[in-house]
C-alpha cells in the first residue's frame, strides 16, 4: 500500500451512480475486494472505495453520490488532483471452483474487477430501481433483478458465492450459502485499524473491517445471526 497524488482522468454517470477514473500514480490495484481511501476536496476525512475497474494506467471507482464526501468526489473534473491511499484490507479469495458474483446496489462496485480476475463468472445483481440497474452494464451478461424482487430469491445452491451489498442482503446470503465470501461496508476514517471507526460486532466481539475485512467468511456472519435469533 502507498499514498499518492492522483489525477482525475474522467467522471461518467452510470445510471444513478458515478464512475470516477483516476491515474494510477504508481498505485497497484491490489486484490478484488480491497479498498482505497480517496480524499474528497474540501472534506476532512477520506472515503473508502472498492476498486471497480483496473484500467490501463487508471483506477476506476464506482460512487453513489448521496453524501457530502461522495458528492465532492463526483464533482471532480478531469485534471483535478486528489490523495489516494491503498490498496487496503483483505480481498476475496480467488481459489474457488464455481464462482457466482452477487451484488446489491452500490455493492456491485468491486465485482467488475473481481470478474476480470476470475476470468469467467456468472453474476446476479439486485437494484432498487431500473435506473440504478443501468450499472449492470459494468458486468455484461449479468442476471438482474429489481425490487420488490431480491437476489436471494434467485440464488441457487452449488455455487461459491462472492457477494457485496447492504447488510440485510449479506446476512440473507450467509444463511443460504454457508461458504460464501461477503464484502462488508462500514464508515472508515483511517483505513488501517488505528481509529476503530469501522468496528462492527460479530460473534460478541468487535471486528475492524479495514483490517480483518472488508471480506469476511459467511460462517463468521451466520453464526452471530443464529445467536441473536436464539437470544
Amino acid at each position: 500500500m502507498r499514498r499518492a497524488r492522483a489525477r482525475t482522468c474522467g467522471v461518467e454517470g452510470v445510471g444513478r451512480y458515478v464512475l470516477l477514473r483516476v491515474s494510477r500514480a504508481g498505485l497497484e490495484p491490489g486484490e478484488p475486494g480491497q479498498f482505497f481511501m480517496l480524499s474528497p476536496p474540501g472534506r476532512v476525512l477520506p472515503r473508502p472505495m472498492s476498486l471497480c475497474l483496473a484500467l490501463p494506467g487508471e483506477l476506476g471507482f464506482l460512487l453513489d453520490p448521496i453524501g457530502p464526501g461522495t458528492r465532492a468526489l463526483a464533482a471532480l473534473e478531469p485534471g483535478d488532483e486528489l490523495d489516494v491511499f491503498g490498496p487496503l484490507g483483505n480481498g476475496f479469495r480467488l481459489d474457488v471452483e464455481r464462482p457466482l458474483l452477487v451484488g446489491g446496489g452500490i455493492g456491485i462496485a468491486p465485482l467488475p474487477y473481481l470478474a476480470e480476475r476470475l476470468g469467467v463468472a456468472p453474476a446476479l445483481l439486485g437494484f432498487r430501481s431500473a435506473e440504478h440497474a443501468e450499472a449492470a452494464a459494468l458486468l455484461p451478461g449479468a442476471e438482474v433483478v429489481v425490487e420488490p424482487e431480491y437476489v436471494t430469491e434467485r440464488l441457487e445452491p452449488g455455487y461459491d458465492v462472492l457477494a457485496c451489498g447492504p447488510e440485510p442482503m449479506l446476512r440473507a446470503v450467509a444463511a443460504l450459502a454457508p461458504n460464501a465470501q461477503l464484502a462488508w461496508e462500514a464508515p472508515m476514517a483511517c483505513g488501517y485499524g488505528a481509529c476503530y471507526g469501522c468496528a462492527v460486532e460479530l460473534g460478541g466481539a468487535l471486528r475492524r473491517l479495514c483490517v480483518e475485512g472488508p471480506v469476511l467468511a459467511a460462517a463468521d456472519v451466520a453464526a452471530p445471526l443464529a445467536q441473536e435469533e436464539a437470544a
